[in-house]
């Protein structure tokens, strides 16, 4: 049975989809298989991270394994990194927000109440401004809902999107790039008008309405067809990649990619 981890791990892999030499940066472990599923299928220049200071051309598999199992391509400590990836535009990192708006700003931050007590303190910003005007930035969502793709605006904007409303005269915002979001219901992108979300792709069994009633803002139906499920191949390349099963604990109950129509 394939399940909804592996469509969605696939799904990702095609947001990776890039022929130059790129860093990918998959954080969490969906995005993470995603990104090595894509540099051992599609996209061979992709280059990642250990997630502590070594760049390396081969995925580093999930979960326990050997401290030298890696196959280091370089020395990469975190100043180097922002040198070499973020500030040149060389990187392309899928992130999971806490809120998301019609145009792709994002909150990480703090949720109600006010900028000095907010309701509910989060993780902060963290790097997601620079990170939203130096390189490509997509997005992982686990339980589409109308609690993160918010109406209106997210609570704190912790990076900027396409917002028209957030346009200073004479601003320089070329260097945002927002191209995915994977959800457990369906693939959506930015290319609407004045870049407004629109659902691109549905997963099996899946609805147009039912992915409208779970977000708190108009959609656009752009949908041509079902997230395609992942090939034997794919499947074999993932099970390499996450030999524990991490995969499988991502959503409950680790449903399969296929549903019946609600």
């Amino acid at each position: 049975m394939t399940t909804l981890a592996e469509l969605c791990i696939a799904a990702v892999a095609e947001a990776f989809r890039d022929e130059r030499e790129m860093i990918g940066t998959g954080i969490g472990p969906i995005p993470r298989l995603g990104v090595g599923l894509a540099k051992l299928t599609h996209s061979p220049g992709l280059m990642m991270t250990d997630g502590e200071a070594y760049l390396v051309e081969q995925p580093v598999p999930l979960g326990p394994r050997g401290y030298d199992d890696r196959k280091a391509a370089g020395y990469l400590p975190f100043s180097r990194f922002f040198d070499s990836a973020v500030w040149t535009g060389r990187r392309h990192a899928m992130v999971t927000p806490t809120q998301v708006d019609r145009f792709g700003q994002t909150n990480l931050s703090a949720l109600g109440g006010t900028h000095a007590q907010p309701k509910t303190q989060m993780l902060g910003a963290r790097g997601f401004p620079g990170n939203g005007i130096y390189h490509a930035n997509s997005m992982f969502i686990p339980a589409h809902g109308p609690r993160v793709f918010v109406a209106g605006e997210v609570d704190r904007i912790s990076s900027p999107g396409y917002n028209p409303a957030r346009r200073i005269a004479g601003g320089n915002y070329s260097g945002i790039d927002l191209r995915r979001i994977v959800t457990n219901l369906c693939v959506m992108d930015f290319g609407g008008p004045d870049h407004a979300i629109r659902v691109v792709a549905l997963h099996p069994g899946v609805a147009f309405a039912e992915v409208q009633e779970a977000t708190g803002f108009d959609l656009i139906d752009a949908a041509q067809g079902e997230t395609p499920l992942p090939t034997a191949d794919q499947l074999a390349i993932i099970e390499s990649l996450d030999p524990h099963g991490i995969r499988h604990t991502i959503f409950k109950d680790n449903p399969a990619a296929e549903r019946s129509a609600a």
